[in-house]
């Protein structure tokens, strides 16, 4: 285990699988204290214990980001638990697929409460206690879809994502006075549980889009969090960093090939 997070309180929202299990487990080896955030609270569980039988320092606590009350507690039980939050990984979202022929205003709504409302209210949430901190992190999961790319099925997503780096520049420079950075991270395709039911043949087509030959780790995403939230990205904020293994380059399949 690293130290490069040693006695620093992180919130991970969305944190009971995929990405943001992975970025927990990351934060938790440098030395942070995590609080797992998720609806589910078996997985929630599961994800603590684990980053506490390798040797590190979690807890978890269920909260639903779209419900301001779950999000307030949330913020206290950091605080109650870990003396205050240093780091906020507002990472919880949602991708059901619908065209938006045949999207509802339900479907449409729900996306956007938990994606773009979520992270609002996680930010305002954790934001009186990250004033308090010499060097306040927020790091943000974006997507490469919606602010690059567009997919079939995806347009409420898309528009959250995209929706997420309007939300981040604004909030940087009201943030800067307190020292305060908000960055986000860009995702391509990462090997998460959400593609377990897509099929090998689908998986196998996704890598042959991406120059490097493969989907991502959670780990990669992790670990550019993990930067941002460093010391030395005390001068970066309102910015993006892609994570996409180059998916986002090509202008067509057979830039690849």
């Amino acid at each position: 285990m690293g130290n490069r997070m040693e006695l620093k309180s992180v919130i991970v929202t969305g944190g009971s699988k995929g990405l943001g299990r992975g970025i927990a487990q990351v934060f938790a080896r440098e030395g942070a204290k995590v609080l797992v955030v998720a609806r589910q609270q078996d997985a929630g569980e599961q994800t603590a214990k684990g980053i506490v039988d390798a040797g590190g320092t979690a807890s978890f606590f269920r909260a639903d980001v779209s419900n301001w009350d779950d999000v307030e507690a949330m913020a206290e039980a950091a605080v109650d638990r870990y003396g205050g939050i240093d780091i906020l990984c507002s990472n919880a979202g949602i991708f059901p697929s619908a065209r938006v022929e045949e999207m509802t205003q339900v479907e449409w709504d729900t996306v956007n409460s938990v994606n773009l409302k979520g992270t609002f209210f996680a930010v305002k949430a954790c934001l009186p206690e990250l004033k308090k901190k010499e060097e306040g992190r927020i790091l943000l999961t974006s997507s490469i879809t919606g602010p690059i790319t567009g997919y079939p099925g995806w347009a409420h997503y898309g528009a959250t994502k995209a929706g997420m780096l309007g939300f981040m520049r604004t909030a940087a420079i009201e943030f800067a006075r307190y020292n305060i950075t908000i960055n986000a991270v860009m995702p391509g395709n990462i090997m998460t549980e959400g593609l377990d039911d897509i099929g090998e043949d689908y998986l196998r087509r996704m890598e042959q889009s991406i120059p490097m030959g493969k989907l991502g780790d959670p780990e990669d995403v992790a670990y550019a969090m993990l930067f941002l939230a460093s010391h030395e990205a005390k001068y970066i904020t309102g910015q993006t960093l892609v994570v996409d293994g180059g998916q986002t380059l090509p202008e067509s399949i057979d830039a690849v090939s």
